[in-house]
């Protein structure tokens, strides 16, 4: 396994729609994917999408561990917790068009924060490292991380998704936003 090169916002890589994976258990894949998980573990990552390590296929790893979610749902019967999980080729299908904002980082875009709305409620699937097919429904932080991942399959970042770019800021300095609010 290898720690990979991350590619940062205006990296053309970063903007360019992503290839489907003909054979998901294919050993290169499985190579990329233990690449990819290495990568975001060292990063500090809660997810990491091919085409950010310099490799333009449909496949992303992801994890929503419980000290990073942030329910602002107020619905406690419902885990936005996901374990670490390899989609690759995913479709996302959004079950409540219902807008939730949240701060997001991106390891393409370091040092800064934005408040980005999504759908909160979404349905996903996609297939894992031995070919079969992963389906799932999430909310809240677990909803956030699979479209934010899912975006740099089609060639887009975060900034791109906010509705106020006064809201993008340095996370040295969010304390001081977020006081103000």
């Amino acid at each position: 396994m290898a720690i990979l090169k991350i590619a940062r916002m205006g990296h053309p890589i970063l903007a360019t729609k992503a290839a489907q994976v003909s054979d998901p258990a294919a050993p290169e894949i499985r190579r990329l994917v233990n690449d990819m998980i290495e990568t975001m573990a060292d990063a500090n990552g809660a997810g990491l999408a091919a085409p950010q390590v310099h490799v333009p296929l449909r496949v992303v790893v992801f994890q929503a561990p419980g000290e990073r979610s942030n329910d602002l749902s107020g619905e406690e019967a419902f885990d936005h917790t996901a374990p670490l999980t390899v989609l690759i080729n995913p479709e996302i299908a959004v079950m409540d068009p219902k807008p939730e904002g949240g701060w997001e980082g991106c390891l393409s875009v370091p040092g800064l924060r934005g408040w980005v709305e999504r759908p909160a409620h979404i349905r996903y699937r996609g297939f894992g490292l031995d070919g079969k097919l992963i389906e799932r429904t999430a909310r809240g932080f677990h909803a956030r991380v699979v479209q934010h991942e899912c975006d740099h399959l089609d060639g887009r970042l975060y900034p791109s998704r906010m509705a106020d770019l006064s809201k993008l800021v340095f996370e040295s300095e969010i304390r001081h936003f977020q006081a103000a609010q």
